[in-house]
């Protein structure tokens, strides 16, 4: 019960200091978990049969990349040679080290740390207490920035007995409060503002470098009429041969440009889908359009993009931008591309 209790106070430590303003992933990130287990016991424990653990853990991302979580789990379903129930619970302690990138769909994974095992049988008087070494990997699918699916497996070695067993995991879990990546627009100069006419000749006062600057129009530090500053973002989405399926490692570009899009409410964009030159012309075209079509729902539906703001048009092999007759410029070929500017204010 003590175990229980120091488990659910880290965890409502941990959450409480954590803002659930930003919902993202990355550095500052908590990850909370439900897990499922199915322990490989070592035979000189003299079980049975294999053990079925529920639990939960909860995580926090050191780094965009570093995970320290802290796991608890309880034993199910183990019986004895002589036929009595085992019980017992796990304490875990482990860092998760992930690939990719934070926001992209698939993050693979490797781990390493220390968890503490008491076990026993119904109606016996003493526990079993170990001490593991464990080393997993394993890989998390998000569903969405928030929501994701975990699977791998652990190597648990009993430092105390000498064996090691083996435990496949799945697990559901939820990701909020890492810092979000902003898009970067190009810096802006000192404010404007509206010069004045207070003599009524037509022209601004105290005018040095734009004398004739007309009035009442937004001038710049300088008594110029103030010119908005355009900043831009470009997307290019690669495909697979013959395929309209939006790859993992494209939508960190494409939530780039959603950003962006919320960074400048009144932009909209058209997502514009191409080919490489194999197949009939006819083929291509609705290949393209299908291409289009992926990515504005990632836009959509993914991160929140209105629909209205977004349109997709495919544009078959009619616009190749490198050599149709290699393997690398056909590669190049088969792309969505979309371009987004705004005017700084």
């Amino acid at each position: 019960m003590k175990l229980k209790n120091t488990l659910g106070l880290a965890i409502g430590t941990i959450v409480a200091a954590t803002s659930f303003g930003a919902l993202a992933q990355g550095q500052g990130a908590v990850e909370i978990e439900g897990f499922a287990k199915k322990e490989q016991y070592d035979s000189a424990r003299n079980f049975k049969n294999n053990g079925n653990l529920f639990g939960g853990s909860v995580g926090y991302f050191l780094t965009d990349d570093v995970e320290l979580r802290l796991g608890y789990d309880e034993v199910h379903n183990v019986r004895s040679d002589d036929g009595r129930n085992i019980k017992g619970a796990d304490t875990a302690l482990d860092a998760l080290y992930h690939f990719n990138k934070p926001g992209d769909m698939l993050r693979p994974y490797v781990s390493a740390g220390f968890s503490d095992q008491s076990i026993g049988q119904n109606g016996s008087g003493g526990r079993n207490r170990s001490t593991f070494a464990n080393v997993g990997a394993g890989a998390k699918l998000y569903f969405t920035e928030n929501f994701y699916a975990r699977a791998g497996v652990e190597a648990q070695y009993n430092i105390d007995q000498g064996d090691t067993e083996w435990a496949p995991s799945v697990g559901i879990g939820v990701n909020f409060g890492g810092g979000s990546k902003k898009v970067e627009a190009a810096p802006v100069e000192a404010a404007p503002a509206v010069c004045s006419d207070s003599d009524n000749d037509g022209v601004c006062d105290n005018v040095d470098k734009c004398p004739n600057t007309p009035a009442n129009v937004t001038v710049d530090a300088n008594g110029c009429p103030a010119v908005a500053e355009v900043v831009r973002v470009q997307l290019d989405v690669k495909f697979d041969f013959d395929k309209s399926v939006v790859k993992p490692n494209s939508y960190s570009d494409i939530k780039n440009l959603a950003d962006f899009m919320k960074q400048y409410p009144q932009t909209t964009t058209t997502v514009e889908g191409h080919t490489d030159s194999v197949g009939p012309d006819a083929y291509n075209q609705k290949l393209s359009q299908r291409r289009a079509d992926a990515v504005k729902q990632v836009l959509v539906n993914q991160y929140g993009v209105g629909g209205n703001r977004v349109q997709s048009k495919g544009y078959g092999e009619t616009r190749p931008v490198a050599d149709n007759a290699t393997d690398a410029g056909r590669a190049v070929n088969r792309r969505v591309e979309a371009e987004v500017e705004a005017q700084a204010k």
